[in-house]
């Protein structure tokens, strides 16, 4: 059985629960106030569950509060992201990634609090 790992990153960690070839799905951590970077990808979809916490989630420029039992579908080629609104929580996110590819490489970013281009 193959170690779960952590993958951090500036605004929190993931990990990757399941990668097979067509669907990947991840656990994100996010710490608190941190937001990820305003993103798309060419090549996959994402729908995201929110296991724990709340978030100002954006879609194509759209902004919106969501909270715990809430979901969201991020088709290929949509601006996202997501903003952890608490102060003292880690916003806890279940992501279902589906498509051709999952790499890391697939991100564009449009904006990122971390200066990651």
């Amino acid at each position: 059985m193959k170690k779960e790992t952590k993958e951090y990153r500036p605004w929190g960690y993931y990990k990757i629960l399941y990668d097979g070839e067509h669907i990947k799905i991840k656990q994100l951590v996010v710490y608190p106030e941190q937001r990820l970077s305003y993103q798309r990808h060419s090549f996959r979809s994402e729908h995201w569950f929110i296991l724990d916490g709340e978030c100002k989630f954006t879609l194509n420029g759209n902004s919106f509060n969501s909270i715990k039992g809430q979901s969201m579908t991020i088709n290929a080629c949509e601006w996202h992201r997501v903003l952890n609104t608490s102060k003292k929580e880690n916003l806890i996110i279940l992501e279902i990634q589906t498509g051709c590819s999952f790499e890391e490489s697939d991100i564009e970013r449009m904006d990122d609090d971390y200066g990651r281009f």
